[in-house]
């Protein structure tokens, strides 16, 4: 499989700033796979430690955090010679070994010519658990669900990624009725690395749902392992809405839908639990969409995604032959949620930025799916499901706040059209991967 996180990597490892790495991310998003495939294909050698499987390991940090002491008995368990600059040393699960966390600001300090990954499944919680995490003594990265140029990578559709990778919309309306059929089976797989491995072996939509389910599983057996029973079920319940509020017409969380009465401060603790494991998405409402949008944000008001499109509908109960031979009158008002989950999914993998969104409440209400800010520039982004060019909201708010560029993205075509002194972008969805790169072409 081919990873685009790949080539954040070899910065990290040609940078002559480099610090230990922390990859962070979902369980199950591949980050295992990622750091060995990684050092099989950068280093001479790898040194690969599970923390959750080898007491071996964990005992070398319950002494001093001496890097070279800590360095000597690695390579003596592992077998392994370690150099500097040709060995990776994966530590794996770190969540289950503090010090060996902690170990990391000495790595920095006292050792910083050799190269250091360290990822763990929890590792968002493990870091607000521990003070004494080296703050500042690290690089981060964030792995997320394969993106839908992934997905095409993996089922080997080069004339696909091609028409894409070109940035030239012509190319891509060419081969749009492929693009969109792929598009329409992306949202149904989604982009966990074991659920698509399996979709190239033989397009077996069956088994790929149940693998989604050994997944969704996976991750509620999780929330009872790792948090007492109290909180394990609100973060159950808090779960398992997400689809029922993502399928109102106002996409807005309401804590009502989690439970009879719900309060936020009941579920505020839950709702952490899950955005920092890196299973849902939290998109905050902001009240004035000005630079820098993090001071307008309202954090109070917000949507909450799933990690990942395939996962949201499994859990949605939705059958391939919704996807491919829908009843519009049955499915295409929760299409257009799954298009705004896939949107999201891709800002968030690509460009790894904040996303926001708007919404004008009382008698003249209008909403825009996201907003984001691309250096100094607010940038509202409309979602339509399919070929539909209407935009009420979004003119709505152009006469209100007057941007200079605007998103529509949708089924149609690539176009450029101008409304009130702003450039309006008609992005085709499956392009999401290109959005900044196509605008800035274009201006």
């Amino acid at each position: 499989m081919q990873r685009k996180l790949i080539e954040s990597l070899l910065e990290w490892k040609n940078s002559p700033d480099r610090k230990p790495l922390l990859l962070k991310g979902a369980r199950q998003t591949g980050k295992t796979w990622l750091m060995k495939e990684f050092g099989k294909t950068a280093y001479r050698n790898t040194v690969y430690i599970d923390f959750f499987n080898n007491q071996q390991a964990r005992n070398i940090f319950d002494g001093d955090l001496k890097p070279k002491r800590i360095i000597e008995e690695l390579g003596f368990i592992s077998g392994e010679s370690i150099n500097p600059e040709e060995t990776l040393i994966i530590f794996d699960e770190i969540q289950e070994c503090n010090r060996g966390l902690n170990s990391l600001k000495y790595f920095y300090e006292e050792t910083p010519e050799y190269h250091i990954m360290a990822a763990g499944s929890f590792l968002g919680i493990a870091l607000h658990h521990d003070e004494s995490f080296p703050v500042g003594k690290t690089d981060n990265l964030t792995l997320y669900p394969m993106t839908f140029f992934e997905f095409l990578a993996a089922m080997n559709e080069q004339q696909l990624i091609t028409a894409i990778e070109k940035e030239k919309p012509r190319f891509a309306a060419l081969v749009k009725n492929d693009l969109s059929k792929y598009l329409k089976y992306y949202f149904y797989v989604g982009g966990m690395p074991e659920v698509v491995l399996s979709f190239t072996k033989g397009k077996n939509f069956n088994t790929i749902r149940s693998i989604q389910k050994k997944i969704i599983s996976g991750y509620e057996d999780d929330f009872s392992k790792h948090i007492d029973i109290r909180l394990a079920e609100k973060v159950t319940r808090l779960w398992n809405s997400i689809p029922r509020q993502l399928a109102r017409e106002t996409k807005k969380f309401i804590y009502n839908e989690v439970k009879q009465g719900a309060k936020s401060r009941n579920y505020r603790s839950s709702l952490f639990w899950l955005a920092k494991c890196g299973l849902a998405y939290e998109v905050s409402r902001i009240a004035l969409p000005h630079y820098p949008l993090a001071s307008y944000a309202e954090p109070e008001h917000f949507k909450l995604y799933m990690l990942d499109i395939g996962l949201l509908s499994a859990m949605s109960g939705l059958d391939i032959d919704a996807f491919l031979d829908r009843d519009p009158a049955v499915f295409d008002h929760f299409y257009g949620a799954l298009a705004e989950q896939y949107v999201l999914g891709e800002l968030k993998a690509l460009y790894d930025i904040p996303v926001y969104y708007w919404a004008r409440e009382g008698s003249a209400k209008a909403e825009l799916d996201y907003i984001i800010q691309i250096g100094n520039k607010v940038i509202p982004i409309e979602v339509k499901a399919e070929k539909n060019l209407k935009a009420k909201s979004l003119k709505l708010f152009i006469d209100t706040y007057n941007p200079q560029i605007a998103i529509r993205l949708s089924l149609s075509d690539f176009g450029q059209s101008n409304y009130s002194g702003c450039t309006i972008y008609d992005i085709p969805l499956y392009m999401v991967g290109n959005l900044i790169t196509l605008i800035s072409r274009h201006e």
